[in-house]
């Protein structure tokens, strides 16, 4: 296999587009050579750190938090085992709270979300006059207003 990579070979082996690896190294997350024809190529360590960046957006980080988390490891080094488990370990809570998130949301899908529409009939019952509005712009249901008894 060749030391280095094309960003087409990068895109098909990490399923990012290549677009996305352009914007990636643009942010910093991600580094390349150019070629003497001014190709981008690419060490094949940059897969793992690739492989960082899109689960760390599963997760639900920022490419700014991202950015900082790959800046605690050595510059072009992909995070080692050891690397990847300090640098996750803080996840959990967040991981938790998305888990929480779709919880409300699988619940509250045939409900009022308290967003001031009251175009739904249920809206009309689950939140009369828009009461919610007095909580805040938003759907304020949704993100975790107690209903009005």
């Amino acid at each position: 296999m060749p030391e280095l990579l094309t960003i087409g070979d990068v895109s098909r082996r990490s399923g990012v587009a290549a677009s996305a690896l352009r914007f990636y190294e643009q942010r910093g997350l991600i580094a390349s050579e150019r070629s003497g024809s001014g190709h981008r190529r690419y060490p094949r360590a940059v897969l793992r750190r690739i492989a960082f960046v899109v689960f760390a957006q599963r997760v639900g980080l920022t490419l700014d938090e991202i950015a900082v988390e790959l800046g605690k490891l050595p510059p072009g080094r992909a995070p080692t085992r050891r690397d990847w488990s300090r640098l996750s370990r803080t996840w959990t809570s967040r991981i938790d709270e998305r888990i929480h998130e779709l919880e409300r949301l699988r619940a509250g899908l045939t409900q009022c979300i308290g967003c001031g529409c009251l175009s739904l009939d249920r809206c009309r019952l689950a939140n009369p006059g828009d009461r919610a509005a007095g909580l805040g712009p938003g759907p304020r249901y949704w993100i975790g207003d107690p209903r009005p008894r």
